[in-house]
């Protein structure tokens, strides 16, 4: 009878993937280790940059950073938790939207029941033409539908992008737009809810974004906290400011002329405070006259003046 192979003959893929294990656990370091990981549908915990997955670069330079592979995942979803009342998700998306409509890239962008309709020149200034923009409007309790259309525009060959507001979707329907990304190549967003950021999610990207507090010469900035990426986890959060440079240097300037503005006008107001003290100390009158006098309405400095003017 013929002898059967070897066992040791060959390795197979699990066999090299569960043999790198061994040696991040503290067994001898293989020169071949980097090698035998690189396994098809497998990826290192400890390397965001080798996640094997087409990027969009964000625009934003510090995001970009923890991002898996330096950009937001094509074929993927991202999921952003944002505060109620929060407008953070366009200065998230618009520059990596902008960027990839620069570059070429053909197909729409689609906007699934977002709480507010668009404002067109604001796009057009930050490099998204209305053109390549479609709304689709949803009631406030046709969470089905919405989940329903932003799966349909993933599968449509026209378009580039899906940016879906999902306040109340079932974990199963995440899972669906997740296959429908995947299986197509698209940028997904999905914007929900902040006290959702507990809950499991299919998401491989999740990032929650809130505003944080500024002092009276600032410009308030956005925080995103990573909350799941493929990766290490992130401990201190993405500081981004909420406008562009151009905006936030005009928003700065006007901060400090403001503040400039507070402090003449509480120095005068010093001032006036002295010369009315210096008034009564030398027995003058503070109220001006009745009479034609008053209706200069600068008596009481002049006053002061004049009185000094004859003593000297």
């Amino acid at each position: 009878m013929p002898s059967s192979p070897p066992l040791t003959a060959t390795a197979s893929p699990l066999g090299a993937a569960v043999q790198c294990a061994g040696d991040r656990r503290g067994h001898a370091p293989d020169p071949g280790r980097d090698a035998g990981c690189n396994v098809p549908g497998v990826w290192r915990g400890d390397g965001v940059a080798q996640a094997p997955q087409r990027t969009q670069p964000s625009g934003h330079a510090p995001l970009d950073a923890q991002l898996p592979g330096g950009g937001w995942p094509m074929g993927a979803m991202s999921e952003v938790l944002l505060p109620p009342h929060a407008f953070h998700e366009w200065r998230l998306v618009l520059p990596a939207l902008a960027g990839a409509v620069g570059n070429g890239a053909p197909g729409r962008v689609v906007l699934v029941a977002p709480p507010h309709a668009p404002f067109g020149p604001v796009l057009a200034a930050g490099g998204l033409p209305a053109d390549r923009v479609c709304h689709i409007v949803a009631g406030p309790h046709q969470g089905a539908q919405a989940a329903w259309a932003a799966e349909q525009a993933l599968r449509c060959r026209d378009v580039l992008a899906v940016l879906a507001w999902l306040p109340q979707t079932a974990p199963e329907v995440l899972r669906r737009l997740q296959l429908a990304a995947a299986q197509q190549g698209r940028l997904l967003w999905v914007f929900r809810p902040e006290h959702l950021r507990q809950q499991a999610s299919p998401a491989p990207l999740r990032l929650w974004a809130r505003a944080a507090g500024a002092g009276p010469a600032e410009v308030e900035v956005v925080q995103v906290h990573v909350l799941k990426r493929r990766g290490p986890p992130v401990l201190a959060p993405v500081l981004l400011p909420v406008c562009d440079a151009r905006l936030l240097a005009v928003l700065q300037a006007q901060a400090r002329r403001r503040q400039s503005a507070q402090e003449a006008a509480r120095q005068q107001w010093q001032q006036r405070q002295e010369r009315l003290q210096a008034l009564r100390a030398l027995g003058l009158p503070t109220e001006p006259p009745v009479g034609a006098a008053a209706a200069q309405g600068e008596w009481a400095f002049h006053a002061l003046d004049r009185t000094s003017s004859a003593r000297a």
